[in-house]
C-alpha cells in the first residue's frame, strides 16, 4: 500500500495551508472583461458563489462557470458556499441573458451549472432546457457541458435537463459513499450513482468531481472509483476540500500532489477513461479537455 504525506488538521489550532494551495489575485484585461459581462447581464457564476480558488486562473483566460437558476439553494450540504434559503421566483430571461454572455465572451467550450430547486416539480429542468437551447442558437460552434444537480429521483426531469444537445453531463458524487450524511445529509450515494448510470445510458459523455481531505481512506477513494467504472462514468475529478467558512466542515487533512498524482494512476488503471486530479482541481477545472 502506497504511503504518501498528509498534513492533518490539528482540532486545536487552525492548519496552516500548504505551499501548493496558493493561487494568484485575479488581474489582467481578459479578468475585467468576464468581471464587466458577469455584472451587465446580471449572471450568477459558480466561480463567486463557491469560492474557488481557480478563479482568477480561469476568468483571465476569458472563462467562467455560468450558475442559472438563481444564487439561493434549497439544499444545505455541509462543504458549500452557495446560499441556502427559499429561492425567488426564477428567472424566464435567464436562458437569453447567458447565451449573448457565452456568444460576447467567444468561449469554444462553456459550463453551467445550478443550484438545487427542490420546491420545483420538474426541479428547474425547463430553464436548463431552454439555456442549452439559447446558447446553441447564438453559438453553434460552442460545446457544452452541464453540471447538473441531483433531481432527486425525478427521471423525466433529468432527460428533459440533458436533452437539449449539450457534450457533456457532469452531476458530482462530492464526496465518498461513509462521509454523505455528513456532507451531503439531503442527497444520497446510491441515487446519484444512477443519475450517472442513467444520463450514460441516455448516450451523453458523464461526469463527476469528488473532494479530498474531509476524513476519507484510500479505500474509501478505490471504492468510488470501482463503483463510478461500474456506472459508466467516463471523466473523474479530483481536489482539494477548502473550509470556505467558519460555519462549514473543517478540513481533515491536505492531501500531498503526490497522493493526488497516485489516485489519478489507480483511476485509470481500474477503466476510467479520463482523471483530472490535483490539489487545485475542481469539477469545472479544465473542462474545455473533457469533451
Amino acid at each position: 500500500m502506497i504511503e504518501l504525506p498528509i498534513i492533518s488538521a490539528d482540532a486545536n489550532k487552525k492548519p496552516r495551508k500548504p505551499d501548493w494551495l496558493r493561487v494568484k489575485l485575479p488581474v489582467g484585461q481578459a479578468y475585467a472583461n468576464v468581471r464587466k459581462l458577469v455584472d451587465e447581464y446580471k449572471l450568477h457564476t459558480i466561480c463567486e458563489s463557491g469560492n474557488c480558488p481557480n478563479m482568477g486562473e480561469c476568468w483571465g483566460a476569458g472563462t467562467a462557470t455560468f450558475m442559472i437558476l438563481g444564487n439561493v439553494c434549497t439544499r444545505s450540504c455541509s462543504f458549500c458556499a452557495v446560499a441556502t434559503g427559499r429561492p425567488n421566483e426564477y428567472d424566464t430571461d435567464e436562458p437569453r441573458r447567458v447565451a449573448e454572455a457565452v456568444k460576447l465572451m467567444g468561449v469554444k467550450h462553456a459550463v453551467i451549472t445550478s443550484v438545487n430547486r427542490d420546491e420545483l416539480k420538474d426541479r428547474g429542468a425547463e430553464i436548463w432546457y431552454q439555456t442549452v437551447k439559447a446558447v446553441k442558437e447564438l453559438s453553434p460552434n460552442t460545446t457544452i457541458e452541464t453540471l447538473i444537480p441531483d433531481v432527486k429521483g425525478n427521471w423525466d426531469a433529468l432527460e428533459r435537463m440533458i436533452s437539449a444537445g449539450q457534450e457533456v453531463v457532469s452531476h458530482n458524487m462530492e464526496t465518498v459513499a461513509p462521509l454523505y450524511r455528513k456532507v451531503r445529509p439531503q442527497a444520497r450515494y446510491e441515487r446519484s450513482l444512477e443519475q450517472i448510470q442513467r444520463t450514460k445510458d441516455y448516450g451523453k459523455r458523464t461526469k463527476t468531481g469528488i473532494m479530498l481531505g474531509l476524513g476519507e481512506t484510500k479505500e474509501d477513494v478505490y471504492k468510488a472509483m470501482d463503483d463510478l467504472v461500474a456506472h459508466g462514468l467516463d471523466v473523474l475529478t479530483l481536489g482539494q476540500y477548502l473550509q470556505p467558512t467558519k460555519m462549514h466542515l473543517e478540513v481533515a487533512e491536505f492531501i500531498h500532489p503526490d497522493l493526488f498524482a497516485h489516485y489519478k494512476e489507480v483511476g485509470l488503471a481500474k477503466g476510467l477513461p479520463y482523471v483530472e486530479s490535483g490539489p487545485l482541481v475542481r469539477s469545472s477545472y479544465h473542462a474545455e479537455k473533457h469533451v
